[in-house]
């Protein structure tokens, strides 16, 4: 794998820790954090519901439900409350540690130029420039100095899966970014809020910590939404 320094361009793949930061306040006031024992367990012991509910509870979210998408890395748990929709019907969620990191999982319709950062200009942005881009496996692999991502194509959507790079390590990163995969009916009934919970649920986005994204503190560039 070559690493190539790249100067920064105006449409960024991602607004990688743009999903969902205020999770970071949100520990000690009631965000919900969902083991994955529990998950198990429930899985194992329920069928899941049917598909026309499962359908249903991924609208009220403003997704569907062939774009959730789930991971797992050692030490990292989902986070239901954040939970939520990108752009039009996109999905994002964040797994975070009992020390407080945090990965962000994000599924969104771009083109490929947006996932590819070896097939052009990476982004990046004037206060934190994409200083390696690369291919590793089947992803693509980009850091700043801040932040770093892995990213996949299906089809039309790209996956993406980052963090904070003194939160988390590549390895780490790595394989959240490879564990990746559309959630089943069994997982699809864990990630999606309950019918009736989930009105006016999408990610909340911060603009103070910008690794692979739009730079902060202005999100002019590429917010999505």
């Amino acid at each position: 794998m070559t690493s190539h320094t790249r100067p920064p361009r105006l449409r960024p793949v991602l607004t990688a820790l743009a999903l969902t930061l205020t999770l970071a306040a949100a520990t000690g006031c009631g965000t919900e954090v969902a083991s994955d024992a529990e998950a198990a367990r429930s899985a194992s012991a329920t069928p899941a519901p049917d598909r026309a509910e499962l359908e249903a509870r991924a609208r009220a979210v403003q997704t569907v439900a062939e774009h959730v998408w789930v991971t797992e890395a050692p030490g990292y748990t989902l986070a239901r409350q954040s939970v939520g929709v990108v752009g039009d019907d996109g999905f994002g969620s964040v797994y975070t540690t009992s020390e407080g990191g945090q990965i962000q999982l994000r599924v969104e319709r771009l083109p490929h130029a947006d996932a590819d950062c070896t097939d052009g200009p990476a982004a990046g942005s004037a206060q934190d420039p994409v200083v390696t881009c690369e291919r590793d496996g089947e992803q693509w692999y980009r850091a700043t100095e801040s932040g770093h991502a892995y990213a996949q194509e299906q089809g039309d959507l790209v996956v993406t899966v980052s963090g904070a790079r003194e939160e988390v390590d590549r390895a780490a990163l790595r394989a959240a970014a490879r564990a990746a995969h559309r959630a089943d009916d069994h997982e699809l009934d864990q990630v999606l809020p309950p019918a009736g919970e989930a009105a006016g649920r999408q990610p909340v986005e911060r603009g103070d910590l910008p690794p692979v994204g739009d730079g902060a503190p202005n999100n002019d560039v590429g917010a999505s939404g």
